[in-house]
């Protein structure tokens, strides 16, 4: 695409590989971000929207990236996702962009019954995280109606390089030569998908034409297999000939939403019960419009964010404030002589 494109969010896990992989193809790029790095792109709240729009003035595309994550307090959550997405699109109507690529999230389908979950299923948000997504796409819709150009991409959960969150915690005790716990037998099918994927769906929507790129697209891995065989592959790559070990499902899940509900524990009550039953998507739909053609499995995925943690990993971060940051795990981490 011809013409500068704007990525807000540019120092998280998705919008610095973004970044990168648009200026290695030649790309003019702007990063925007609350916190920048060092020397990387220029600083913005993305619910400034004379600063936003500033920062866009003369830009053919931009991509909003920028969120906040579940683990947020709820009033935090809907004025980062919600706001910021009313402020950026605003932004863009002022500054004549014309086309705002809006990653959403598969959180919109809560907990559906129906896989694989199809882009026109009901959005029935389970949590705080989930409504906010939900109202977020409400309002670039409504864009969308009014002529602006507005793909909505609805990732899985991503992993690779610089993932952290929960998945340090897998990788930390894999590492240390403990095994891991599943909810009940860990036979559900949870699609999961590789960044390096996520992005080249985000090249694909931004070089469709508008006809195309205008609509909404799950994207994730087209291989994926049980909880159990993908988390099962990290311990066999630690080398300790650890195994997954079964936890009776209930119980469990019982004392896994006490310790979340009184700040012992990072694990939130969606994440816990998507982790019990099937979990995927279609994506016919990106693969027929757009071309869209995942290259990466969840085993891909996971591994390489695993090799990654393994060189660079740090201690965790108070709050786990973004996806790069390995969260404090609170009570787990007494947990895991157990296992």
């Amino acid at each position: 695409m011809a013409g500068r494109i704007v990525v807000t969010g540019s120092a998280g896990m998705l919008g610095a590989t973004l970044v990168q992989r648009l200026v290695q193809t030649g790309q003019d790029v702007l990063g925007v971000d609350l916190r920048p790095r060092e020397g990387q792109g220029a600083a913005g709240d993305i619910r400034d929207t004379p600063r936003m729009a500033e920062l866009m003035a003369g830009a053919s595309a931009v991509v909003h990236t920028a969120s906040a994550l579940p683990s947020y307090p709820e009033p935090e959550i809907h004025d980062v996702i919600v706001n910021g997405t009313r402020s950026v699109l605003d932004a863009a109507r002022q500054a004549g962009v014309p086309r705002v690529v809006h990653i959403s999230s598969t959180a919109v389908y809560g907990l559906p019954e129906l896989v694989p979950t199809p882009e026109d299923h009901l959005r029935e948000p389970y949590d705080a995280y989930g409504r906010a997504k939900t109202a977020a796409e409400e309002i670039a819709e409504k864009f969308r109606a009014d002529g602006l150009c507005v793909p909505i991409i609805r990732p899985k959960t991503f992993l690779g390089p610089g993932r952290m969150g929960l998945f340090a915690m897998l990788f930390e005790w894999a590492e240390q030569g403990h095994g891991f716990p599943l909810l009940g037998k860990g036979g559900a099918r949870i699609q999961m998908l590789a960044i390096e994927d996520l992005v080249a769906a985000i090249e694909c929507v931004l070089a469709a034409p508008e006809s195309v790129a205008g609509d909404t697209y799950n994207i994730a891995a087209a291989e994926f297999g049980t909880l159990r065989e993908d988390f099962q592959a990290v311990l066999d790559a630690a080398g300790h000939g650890k195994r997954l070990r079964s936890l009776p499902a209930r119980p469990a899940l019982g004392v896994l939403r006490l310790l979340g509900r009184t700040g012992l524990s990072p694990v939130y009550d969606r994440l816990l019960y998507k982790l019990l039953a099937d979990s995927y998507v279609s994506i016919d739909k990106a693969r027929e419009r757009l071309g869209f053609q995942p290259q990466l499995s969840n085993r891909d995925a996971i591994l390489a964010a695993y090799a990654w943690w393994r060189e660079h990993a740090g201690p965790p971060a108070p709050g786990g404030r973004t996806s790069r940051d390995a969260w404090k795990q609170g009570a787990l981490s007494f947990a895991k002589v157990f296992f």
